[in-house]
């Protein structure tokens, strides 16, 4: 049966409109680092680039004839970006941030069951298919989050700050401490097809232990 992480992992990827504590577990990622605006070009490539291998790693995998162990066929993840600013901005921060800033690790989750092997040969794969200088950039990780605060925002990404607000008071109340002014940003809607009004993201950020 596909894994179709909407429905089997509810408790992730679709979270309710208002703050609530979460443990995330280590993950498998394909991670591309960068940075500055992203509503450049490069920004557009940098999600082009993953989407391929990605999609490599889904399709080929389901050809194979001998699958590896667990292997079940799933529904290809959401794009997820971890967001910081530079070290010069940090040095010189004034309230406001300015998106030509930002320093961005963007990421697309994978299933348990695709090692470093099957992803190294996708990768080559898709170096030959769809050739593209980012994709030397490209690696493989686990990443675990641990225990975090997130929220499901509705709306415009230029308008995050208010749900950070939200959270961050949620945060007091436990007597909670946020790790750092990185978060993560979990895009379920696409923002090429859905009004502005209508964007679906989940903001995560890392408590202390």
């Amino acid at each position: 049966m596909k894994h179709e992480w909407r429905k089997k992992e509810k408790t992730i990827y679709v979270p309710k409109t208002e703050p609530e504590l979460i443990h995330i577990p280590e993950y498998k990622f394909i991670t591309l680092n960068g940075e500055g605006n992203p509503n450049s070009d490069f920004f557009s490539e940098c999600i082009g680039v993953l989407y391929s291998v990605s999609y490599a790693i889904k399709m080929n995998l389901k050809k194979l004839a001998q699958k590896p162990e667990n292997y079940t066929d799933w529904t290809v993840y959401p794009l997820e970006g971890v967001w910081d600013i530079s070290e010069k901005a940090k040095q010189n921060f004034d309230g406001q941030i300015n998106k030509d800033d930002l320093v961005f690790d963007l990421m697309i989750r994978q299933p348990n069951f695709v090692n470093d092997d099957f992803f190294n040969e996708m990768l080559e794969f898709t170096k030959k298919k769809k050739p593209h200088i980012l994709l030397d950039k490209i690696k493989f990780e686990k990443i675990t989050d641990g225990k975090c605060i997130q929220m499901m925002h509705i709306g415009s990404y230029d308008n995050e700050a208010k749900s950070f607000e939200q959270m961050e008071e949620f945060a007091n109340t436990q007597n909670l401490v946020r790790k750092s002014k990185i978060h993560r940003e979990i895009y379920l809607s696409d923002f090429r097809k859905v009004p502005e009004e209508k964007l679906k993201t989940i903001l995560r950020f890392q408590l202390e232990n």
